[in-house]
């Protein structure tokens, strides 16, 4: 289903919200993937800004590696993702992060209707406290972020989503997954969880987002209308 939601009101009534932070909470995705292109350039593996995008966004580091070892037919080092990790929070800090436009009103319009929400993402705890905290976010989100690192398997896996919704103590089934990674919502859906896809960047694959089962919106009011808050 597009996004063509004045007539549909409150189509989701979840117990529990469960974001996704890169690209649904901070607008980080142009900053992270030109930074990887250039890096992965180095090490030569040539992708294009679009192609990164499509490949590895909602992904995991650690499932980034794996792609590109493969495709190298060589080891990039152990050293390597923590030099990407390294680099992406200095390209952070040297650029200001921003919280996605009207995500913030979102979250507290939650608080108000007192529905609980988390954050489960593919980033590990300090890169989202980084970004967070820079966006000005993490006061509203601090106590409940679950990271792919404290399970065994990441997105387009269910792993970390049931995680997230073990840890808050509701049913997978009652809880909505905000993503904008078709990974994300791959992941999701096999948690039995419904999903909306949010598509506020250009460069999102929202037709690829819809075809996996989520819901797609391109503004945070439409969202907000769609949970009824």
């Amino acid at each position: 289903m597009a996004d063509n939601n004045s007539a549909m009101a409150a189509l989701f009534s979840p117990s529990l919200v469960i974001f996704d932070c890169d690209g649904v909470l901070v607008d980080t995705e142009p900053v992270a993937n030109r930074l990887l292109v250039r890096l992965l350039g180095d090490v030569g593996y040539e992708v294009t800004y679009e192609e990164c995008r499509r490949l590895f966004v909602g992904r995991s580091l650690e499932a980034v590696v794996a792609h590109v070892e493969a495709a190298l037919g060589r080891s990039l080092g152990a050293h390597w993702p923590d030099m990407i990790r390294e680099e992406s929070l200095k390209a952070f800090a040297q650029g200001e992060v921003q919280a996605v436009p009207g995500v913030e009103g979102l979250v507290r319009s939650l608080r108000i209707a007192q529905l609980p929400y988390c954050v489960a993402s593919s980033g590990r705890l300090e890169k989202m406290r980084f970004t967070l905290g820079a966006s000005g976010l993490l006061p509203l989100m601090a106590d409940a972020l679950f990271s792919a690192q404290m399970v065994g398997r990441g997105k387009p896996a269910p792993d970390l989503f049931l995680h997230a919704a073990r840890e808050m103590g509701h049913e997978p089934a009652s809880c909505l997954v905000i993503e904008d990674s078709v990974p994300g919502v791959q992941a999701a859906v096999a948690a039995g969880m419904p999903v909306i896809g949010y598509a506020g960047d250009p460069h999102t694959d929202a037709a690829g987002l819809e075809s996996e089962g989520a819901h797609v919106v391109s503004d945070m009011s439409a969202l907000a209308r769609l949970i009824g808050v």
